[in-house]
């Protein structure tokens, strides 16, 4: 190339120098700007990784179960503690409670829950604690349910809305069962009540494959309704008077009855002491006269003077007076007084 005066100081050379010049700054551009594409491209890349990262590392805590979709898709149940996952949204995680107990209340709702909780009772619940019982008469009956999730799978996915489907089997088996029964049954047998209850709306659901244990069933008050409570009270009085006399009644008979039946045993068994003594006397003296009677054959004058002594040995120490009178003397002799003459002469002495 050569420097041109009559160009005013311009630059002469050749259209190959100048495309050369061009190439050469558009390659110093185009590599530049590679370079800050890479290097975008690097933070980029180490950006997602760090996001990745930390979202594919979980915790379960305790008492909770994890259940992994993948897609959309049931992958697995994973129990508490550290956990990962594949991260940008392939695996989804959803925490379930499964040693929670929930609970439902029927009839009446919780107003201020805590320590001092305050219930209240609307129309909507109104209803569900009106049953109609087996005799025909409307008992106001309030309930809970107790619920705890056993099996997180079968819970999310069995039933549509676990929540409500409690509700509804629970409204439904109360009424069944208090429809089978009287008034007074479900009034007098709250703890059998319970028990069917809980035994029957487990087994319903264990038929859906729910995944709910049911933990217990409490009937928390049982009433007639408003319109009627005044009669229904008056019955029960009545009732409870009923059961106060007749109580009376029976401690009465109670007390009563066995002292007679021991009376009438004693005066029994005196009857039969006093007749088995008789009997066993009559024995005696027949034996004794019978033995008499034979010494009496075989000897009847010696017989007949013992028997004579001995009754007389027996008389006398009774008597008060003796009189001794001469046999052979038949006219009438003064009384020999032997008391007095006895003292006469223990006077004398």
């Amino acid at each position: 190339m050569s420097w041109d005066p009559r160009n005013q100081g311009g630059y002469q050379g050749s259209e190959k120098d100048i495309e050369e010049v061009i190439r050469q700054a558009k390659s110093q551009f185009e590599s530049f700007k590679n370079k800050g594409k890479g290097l975008w491209t690097l933070v980029i890349i180490l950006i997602i990784a760090g996001i990745g990262a930390l979202t594919a590392a979980y915790t379960v805590q305790t008492g909770h179960r994890g259940v992994v979709l993948r897609f959309g898709k049931f992958a697995g149940v994973v129990s508490p503690g550290l956990h990962f996952k594949i991260p940008f949204g392939v695996d989804r995680v959803i925490d379930v409670h499964t040693e929670k107990v929930e609970t439902e209340a029927f009839g009446f709702r919780s107003a201020n829950p805590g320590v001092r909780a305050k219930f209240q009772k609307d129309p909507e619940t109104a209803k569900e604690s009106m049953i109609l019982t087996g005799d025909l008469n409307v008992i106001d009956m309030e309930w809970i349910v107790q619920y705890r999730r056993q099996d997180p799978r079968k819970f999310l996915f069995s039933i549509h809305d676990p929540v409500q489907t409690i509700r509804d089997i629970s409204e439904t088996v109360a009424r069944q069962i208090v429809g089978d029964r009287s008034f007074d049954y479900v009034l007098q047998n709250r703890e059998e009540v319970n028990r069917i209850f809980q035994d029957d709306l487990q087994e319903i659901l264990d038929g859906y494959d729910s995944g709910i244990r049911i933990v217990g069933v409490r009937l928390q008050n049982v009433v007639p309704p408003d319109a009627v409570k005044n009669a229904f009270n008056e019955v029960n009085e009545a009732q409870q008077e009923k059961e106060r006399l007749i109580n009376e009644a029976q401690e009465t008979y109670n007390r009563e009855i066995p002292k007679a039946r021991g009376e009438a045993e004693r005066l029994i068994n005196s009857a039969r002491g006093y007749a088995l003594e008789r009997v066993n006397r009559a024995r005696g003296e027949t034996s004794r006269f019978s033995d008499v009677l034979a010494e009496y054959r075989s000897a009847k004058e010696v017989t007949k003077k013992r028997l004579y002594l001995e009754t007389y040995q027996e008389v006398i120490p009774k008597a008060k007076d003796v009189y001794v009178i001469d046999s052979k003397q038949k006219t009438i002799l003064p009384m020999l007084d032997l008391d007095k003459m006895g003292s006469r002469s223990g006077g004398e002495q």
